[in-house]
């Protein structure tokens, strides 16, 4: 029996049992992802992370949201005060449904009946993951334009600019998945993945996406639409109490729910590694849980990794990077996949699919060294025509006098 036909055999208390496990899952990983994110980056700076509250510091995420829960709600008088309120709960909802359609284990048995830790099956699931992850950034952006402050109105924009730019790059990654797969399905797409995942078949895809989830996620070092140097907060500055704990939660649960798609499409989901299955048996089929959580908490460390590491982008250096760079770059790397996926499916010889792919690899190359070298040419003329840069910049008063300097020397001689 498929996945799909166990979850449609599933009755209305057990659909409401699941949801509610995979509600309970989620917001632990939470507070355990706030404080394991603290811990490392702890680790990663030499100091020691929290370590009071609770053994080794455990409780100290979930101190901090009865702190938030407990502290004075302020509605600013500007705001559009129903708006306001609304706009945390969009962030916080949104960011649950995504897991419907997340396949967490294989078959299994719970309270007596056969089936799979997952919601629904629908045909086109990756895309309704895509668009709840659409519809989410509606909370930030009406977060920044209700508070009625310049500060959280620019967070909105720039997360709305951020958005639009790095899912066109996340969704064309996915397209050489659904090339390969044959399917939309995030349960067939599992399927597909049982000998070989699609991260080694397809590693440029899977790089893309590992980098527009980032953006996608408003992490750092993408982290421009709150950007505290910039933006005070950026678009939850306004906001307090209960509220901007739901921001909070909703930020965490994004990166699971991003990770999770990630263990999905490209790391085989809850399979284990291909030397390992034998183990996917063990404790009924639970254990294939096991390996997907740690899957998706392999995504997680990299996004601490990353946050400890690297330094915030400029904002143009950002946007340009989604416009020019990987765009362009998943586009050509969607008509590759999809010649050589008609190539083998028509029976050519393995002798010229590894030939056209020796040919494009040879070509990116070529046009890389090229592009390598006009671009250094370019910057040696800038440099020595001493030109200025090609953002702005406000003036510096360097334009000094001499006539100033030598009467400043000369009342100097005179004192």
């Amino acid at each position: 029996m498929t996945t799909a036909q166990l979850i449609g055999a599933d009755p209305g208390w057990l659909i409401t049992v699941k949801a509610l496990l995979v509600f309970i899952f989620c917001v632990v990983l939470t507070l355990l992802s706030v404080w394991g994110e603290r811990r490392l980056v702890g680790r990663m700076q030499q100091r020691p992370g929290p370590n009071r509250v609770g053994p080794f510091g455990l409780i100290q995420a979930l101190a901090d949201g009865v702190k938030l829960a407990l502290k004075e709600d302020i509605i600013p008088v500007a705001a559009d005060k129903i708006v306001f309120v609304v706009a945390p709960i969009i962030s916080a909802t949104t960011c649950f449904m995504s897991f419907a359609v997340i396949p967490i284990t294989g078959p299994v048995t719970l309270f007596g009946q056969k089936t799979a830790m997952q919601l629904t099956d629908l045909p086109v699931g990756v895309l309704y993951v895509l668009a709840i992850a659409s519809v989410g950034v509606y909370g930030i952006i009406l977060a920044g334009w209700s508070s009625g402050s310049t500060y959280p109105l620019l967070g909105g924009l720039r997360s709305s600019a951020q958005v639009i730019s790095y899912e066109i790059a996340m969704g064309l990654s996915l397209v050489a998945v659904f090339i390969y797969a044959g399917s939309m399905s995030t349960s067939d797409i599992v399927a597909a993945q049982s000998t070989t995942w699609y991260a080694v078949v397809l590693f440029p895809s899977f790089v893309i996406y590992a980098i527009s989830m980032v953006g996608e996620t408003n992490r750092a070092p993408f982290d421009l639409a709150e950007a505290e140097g910039e933006l005070v907060g950026g678009f939850h500055t306004e906001y307090s109490s209960l509220k901007f704990a739901l921001f909070f939660l909703a930020e965490y649960v994004n990166i699971i729910a991003v990770s999770a798609l990630a263990t999905t499409l490209f790391l085989g989901g809850y399979h284990a590694p291909p030397f390992l299955g034998f183990t996917e048996n063990w404790l009924g089929g639970w254990f294939t849980a096991i390996w997907f959580f740690s899957k998706v908490l392999v995504f997680f460390f990299v996004f601490v990794w990353l946050r400890g590491t690297l330094p915030r982008l400029r904002y143009d250096q950002f946007m340009q990077f989604g416009w020019k760079v990987l765009i362009p770059v998943s586009i050509v790397w969607i008509l590759v996949v999809a010649t050589l996926r008609v190539m083998s499916l028509q029976g050519a010889p393995r002798l010229t699919v590894v030939a056209f792919s020796s040919f494009v690899v040879l070509l990116v190359i070529v046009v890389n060294i090229a592009f390598d070298n006009a671009k250094k040419k370019k910057e040696s003329i800038v440099f020595n025509d001493a030109t200025a840069p090609s953002f702005a910049i406000p003036e510096l008063p360097m334009n000094i006098s001499a006539v100033n300097v030598s009467e400043h020397s000369n009342g100097g001689d005179r004192g």
